[in-house]
């Protein structure tokens, strides 16, 4: 990885910043993108100790709009020429909030800006970069509803809607690889990984969330590998638009292998990231 420029959103916490800084070890500059300044400040300081190199801090709002195309900008001014584009952040919210945008705010965070983000970079990734984004095996119970992608209209359930989100990013990453043959685009399941994730979802869904950690969640180290392994390994270039686990390519749900969903899904985001 040396002399080349990785960018991850959600870089201070949990499994971004393990792949971070290990990635910072093998070598590589990596721009972070962050919402909170004074995280992110810490976040370039530990990586400066993993590897000495001009590393970045992108400071932006990943759930509204704007917040993403100024992400994008501000990524675009400080690493003209990416490698690697790791989307990271998400979060599960334990009861249905709206952003300015209008937008429910785990669509918003977890889909759109993956797919702002992205598509407004993708003429500064290098032929033959990667984008790598973590989804989650909770989109297996996920179906996509046309008519009320955002949950207005049916019961607001955290983690049912946090799923339908995983869905969307692994159909998103399918018809990115379709549409962007030059770069390799693949997606990933982490692991059950002992992080920040749901720590202020709040209520019983909070709670079960914190219970389910202390007995059976895997440690950020183990989480994080995959996603290097998907931005450094060969062989990985030939596989654009799967979906993996432990660093080996699996099934998605078959919600998550339909084309005509993933097509008409960028369709949608691109009218609401454009108007």
């Amino acid at each position: 990885m040396k002399g080349k420029t990785v960018v991850i959103t959600g870089a201070t916490s949990g499994i971004g910043q393990v792949a971070a800084q290990t990635l910072a070890a093998m070598g590589a500059r990596i721009v972070v993108v962050a919402r909170s300044e004074a995280r992110g400040e810490a976040a370039v300081q530990r990586l400066a100790k993993a590897g000495p190199r001009d590393h970045a801090l992108v400071v932006a709002d990943l759930s509204a709009l704007a917040g993403m195309k100024e992400a994008a900008a501000k990524i675009a001014a400080a690493a003209p020429e990416i490698d690697v584009l790791v989307n990271n952040a998400g979060a599960m919210f334990g009861k249905r909030e709206v952003t300015a945008d209008g937008l429910e705010r785990t669509f918003a965070l977890n889909h759109m800006a993956y797919f702002v983000v992205t598509t407004a970079l993708i003429n500064h990734i290098k032929p033959g970069g990667r984008i790598v984004s973590t989804a989650s095996d909770a989109h297996y119970a996920a179906r996509l509803d046309f008519d009320d992608l955002q949950f207005a209209l049916r019961p607001y359930k955290g983690f049912r809607v946090y799923g339908t989100s995983k869905l969307m990013n692994i159909l998103f990453t399918r018809e990115l690889a379709r549409r962007c043959p030059a770069i390799t685009a693949v997606c990933l399941h982490p692991g059950f990984v002992d992080t920040r994730f749901a720590s202020n979802t709040g209520g019983l869904l909070g709670s079960s969330f914190s219970v389910l950690k202390t007995l059976a969640a895997i440690t950020p180290e183990k989480g994080a590998r995959t996603i290097v392994h998907l931005a450094t390994a060969p062989g990985v270039e030939d596989k654009s638009g799967t979906y993996w686990y432990k660093c080996k390519p699996i099934n998605p749900s078959a919600a998550g292998r339909s084309d005509t969903d993933a097509r008409r899904l960028w369709e949608v985001s691109e009218h609401i990231a454009h108007g």
